[in-house]
């Protein structure tokens, strides 16, 4: 099997073209190909020579991949479904907002994390994706040229897979790549401590922690990772990171009726997020089959919003989208599994 070249960062084509014996600015002509023109064969290089493009076809492939399949939501929302390997699925969410067009992206096939609301971990851990698998989520959708905004919030953990994570922001946001700025890309992580700091450290992209509940019993029934790496040690780590004027840091917040919905959430919330500087997204649970989880009301998530905003915590309500479509993260996917 072929080599793909989609998802080489420049460093890895000035490796593959000094193998080949090709001129080194050879790279840089390949990596416009590959990221700034709508190709999808090594032949359409037209400035490459005929020799280099022999050479470069004996050993590699485009190596694009489109989607399979693809639902409509009556919001204008789009879920798209890509293959992938042993003939596993992955599921990519296009969400239209006025004059936005966000792309949430997976990073693994299933999940090894476990958390019981997700539905993506029932598929368990499937394996890793390429940065070219992640980035070919964006190149092969049909808005692929009106992409504002990408975040890492799909199937898998982004920092179980950090080096592919980090190649992949590496060439969406490179002058050789699709130069999009880091601010424009979040990802989403359930905190992984370690994987965290090296993508604060070499990332310049905002972060985004799933919480869900800031008290140590509740979150380990939710979130297994909780034994390995509590929030309240998540958080003190994120406290001591400068993140500048311009990089964000959030807490994604998904409300459980009778779980976390409490005042006494809102208060713990405010003691752990003490002196940080960031926001939170309280999102509405979409149910997930063969879990007794069930979002409260309308008015219960308001009210949660507006005693979080009055205890001085910016605190937004993310707008529930696509739930005609499988709206829960892995459910399209494990459908098709199950056929």
């Amino acid at each position: 099997m072929k080599e793909k070249l989609f998802g080489k960062t420049l460093l890895e084509l000035q490796r593959i073209v000094a193998e080949l014996d090709l001129p080194k600015f050879t790279a840089k002509q390949i990596a416009d190909w590959l990221y700034k023109k709508p190709v999808s064969s090594i032949d359409e290089m037209t400035n490459l020579s005929k020799k280099a493009r022999v050479l470069i076809n004996e050993k590699f492939e485009f190596g694009l991949t489109g989607y399979t399949k693809v639902q409509t939501s009556i919001d204008g929302t789009k879920k798209y479904l890509f293959p992938t390997i042993q003939n596993k699925f992955i599921e990519t969410a296009m969400i239209p907002e006025l004059e936005r067009k966000t792309v949430c992206v997976s990073s693994q096939v299933g999940c090894k994390m476990g958390c019981l609301f997700c539905f993506t971990a029932k598929q368990g851990f499937q394996g890793q994706l390429s940065a070219g698998e992640i980035v070919n989520q964006i190149r092969s959708i049909d808005e692929v040229n009106e992409v504002t905004n990408i975040v890492y919030m799909g199937m898998g953990e982004p920092f179980d897979n950090l080096d592919e994570v980090l190649k992949s922001i590496e060439i969406l946001t490179s002058e050789w790549g699709y130069a999009m700025s880091p601010r424009r890309i979040t990802v989403s992580t359930i905190g992984i401590i370690p994987g965290m700091l090296t993508f604060l450290e070499k990332s310049e992209a905002h972060l985004a922690v799933s919480l869900h509940t800031p008290f140590h019993e509740e979150r380990q029934q939710l979130m297994p990772v909780q034994v390995a790496y509590p929030i309240e040690n998540v958080v003190e780590e994120i406290k001591s990171w400068d993140f500048g004027r311009q990089r964000r840091v959030s807490f994604e917040y998904i409300l459980f009726e009778g779980l976390n919905d409490s005042p006494r959430h809102v208060n713990e919330l405010v003691k752990i997020l003490d002196g940080l500087k960031c926001r939170i997204n309280l999102i509405r649970f979409h149910p997930v089959p063969g879990t007794p989880l069930k979002s409260p009301d309308e008015r219960t998530i308001a009210g949660f919003k507006e005693k979080l905003n009055k205890k001085g915590i910016l605190t937004t309500i993310r707008a529930s989208r696509g739930e005609d479509i499988y709206a829960a993260c892995g459910l399209l996917s494990t459908k098709e599994l199950v056929k």
